[in-house]
């Protein structure tokens, strides 16, 4: 489990680590102790982050286009951590080996990039402790897929940075196990089906309550409800679709809002 002392540390304003409030967050979901590699890494702020404050001993800085990987070598050279953060030019996981890292940081890509960042290295991916990511649009479907492959949640955050929300996820690859006979077998967690609300916005972040999403839910049935407001003005042949789909977007929502309510009704509020 994460340690809460440290999220807190690493949100405040006041930190001087030169990350956003968003990359300062995912930074905190990295287990102590493992050596990590963080998959399209741009400046390579979060592993410098992470081998300063001594959180981890050493990280790979990987990235597919040839401009970013030299920007994150000069700030790797400047921070004197040449020996601990080794840069590597790959598209994904494809320039790395299983058993090189423990950890892995996806961060600041679309959700179906991800997706196929994990389904293209699956065989480095397996070999991980724990994959730590943040997709910046389709969300729901990264959850779904990462269920679907057998993967583990371990612990979800919401953030608000800069006006924007950021969902990010902790999440463990099957373990892989050998059986009797030698051969290697995953070792799936089972775990019940989840609900629609729960896949776009996430099952630990409604059971935890967490504040940021309430927020972003609140916003969510706000907006949607002067949409409807809107089409209600306009020709109903050309926004009876749109309706609809906004009228589900509502009910999902306001369903996830219930979360909260829940927690009222049972401590008495």
């Amino acid at each position: 489990m994460t340690d809460r002392k440290n999220i807190r540390n690493v949100q405040e304003p006041g930190n001087d680590s030169g990350l956003s409030l968003r990359l300062r967050s995912v930074a905190a979901l990295v287990s102590p102790g493992l050596r990590m590699a963080d998959i399209g890494t741009d400046h390579a702020y979060v592993p410098i982050w992470l081998v300063q404050t001594g959180r981890i001993p050493g990280a790979v800085a990987a990235d597919v286009n040839k401009g970013p990987l030299l920007r994150a070598w000069e700030h790797i050279r400047e921070k004197g951590l040449e020996e601990q953060i080794e840069t590597r030019l790959s598209d994904g996981f494809l320039a790395l080996k299983p058993g090189e890292v423990e950890s892995a940081v996806l961060a600041g890509m679309g959700g179906g990039l991800m997706i196929r960042i994990l389904r293209e290295g699956e065989e480095t991916v397996r070999s991980l402790k724990e994959c730590i990511l943040q997709p910046q649009s389709e969300t729901e479907k990264v959850r779904a897929f990462l269920l679907e492959e057998g993967f583990s949640f371990l612990e979800e955050n919401m953030v608000l940075d800069d006006g924007k929300f950021y969902p990010m996820m902790k999440v463990r690859p099957p373990v892989q196990k050998k059986t009797g006979s030698g051969e290697n077998v995953e070792e799936r967690e089972s775990s019940e089906q989840w609900t629609e609300e729960e896949l776009r916005y996430g099952r630990l972040l409604l059971r935890q309550k967490n504040p940021v999403l309430r927020e972003f839910l609140d916003r969510e049935i706000r907006i949607k409800k002067q949409i409807l407001l809107r089409l209600e003005g306009e020709c109903p042949e050309r926004t009876a679709k749109r309706k609809k789909e906004v009228e589900h977007e509502l009910y999902c929502a306001e369903k996830g809002l219930k979360y909260y309510a829940m927690q009222r009704n049972n401590t008495g509020d």
